[in-house]
């Protein structure tokens, strides 16, 4: 008698990404470039036009949250913070006890997210940000009480579609959310000073951007191949008395440093204060 037909085929992933904004499009896109399969993600969003816009632009399914997640081998959580408590009570009662939930809103903590869940429920929480939209963002990640190694894996490979992954303990990310998940604004308010500057040094605007837009990537893509302190290579550029030192001389009379330092520290407490603030619409208080 012939041994029974199998399929040795592996388990198809699928994804549900609930939010699909601009980073949940983001995500989406990168996944799509890696290789995902687009009848391997289901995505949502509230708006019908964008719903349509994301089906005929990738070839997935479009559907409601409840919907989405059923069956889900990992559900992505893209929505704003105020959104959570809500959307959490949507799914939890839809959720297979295996299912991955991964949350990129920014101040909402695993213990939140925990509390609004079935008991048990495997949580992992990340700190993106936007030059994920070019494939080099910068993603930390931890895990909740009940999210193991293979869970983190999991997350690293999703999103190392669209950059680095670092995984941190989760006391670490108000930090993190401080350096590069606000980042991103720090540096484009540092160019858009500088190019500024050009057009009032007299050069045409056109110009003065593409010094500096080039300028800000070639000593990034420098700082990163080189390996070597960011200290080191600004005193390669720093000829003694010559017209680098003039205007870093300038740049620490007016503090510049410690108002960088100020202003993260300013980011890390507003954080704090978004993840008590979910803590309390969670339990009432």
């Amino acid at each position: 008698m012939s041994a029974p037909v199998t399929d040795a085929s592996p388990p198809v992933r699928r994804l549900a990404l609930l939010g699909a904004g601009v980073m949940g499009e983001t995500v989406l896109s990168g996944l799509i470039r890696a290789g995902w399969e687009p009848g391997s993600v289901v995505a949502t969003d509230r708006r019908p036009e964008r719903a349509a816009e994301l089906e005929a632009a990738y070839g997935i399914t479009m559907t409601s949250n409840v919907e989405a997640v059923r069956g889900a081998e990992t559900v992505l959580l893209v929505v704003k913070p105020q959104d959570m408590s809500g959307l959490l009570a949507d799914i939890a009662p839809a959720l297979a006890p295996s299912t991955l939930v991964v949350s990129m809103a920014a101040g909402v903590d695993t213990e939140t997210l925990e509390g609004g869940l079935p008991s048990g429920q495997p949580v992992v929480r990340v700190m993106p940000n936007t030059p994920a939209q070019v494939d080099e963002g910068m993603a930390a990640i931890s895990a909740g009480s009940s999210a193991t190694t293979d869970h983190l894996d999991r997350v690293r490979d999703i999103l190392s579609a669209t950059g680095r992954v670092a995984v941190v303990p989760e006391r670490y990310l108000d930090a993190v959310t401080a350096i590069s998940g606000s980042g991103p604004a720090y540096l484009f308010f540092v160019v858009e000073a500088m190019i500024e500057a050009g057009v009032h040094l007299g050069l045409p605007r056109d110009v003065s951007t593409e010094l500096v837009v080039q300028t800000m990537l070639g000593s990034a893509k420098l700082l990163r191949e080189s390996g070597e302190h960011p200290a080191i290579l600004r005193e390669r550029v720093t000829s003694p008395g010559g017209t680098t030192a003039a205007a870093l001389r300038e740049l620490e009379d007016h503090k510049v440093r410690a108002a960088f330092l100020t202003a993260m520290e300013a980011a890390r407490d507003r954080s704090q204060a978004l993840a008590a603030s979910a803590r309390q619409q969670r339990t009432g208080a």
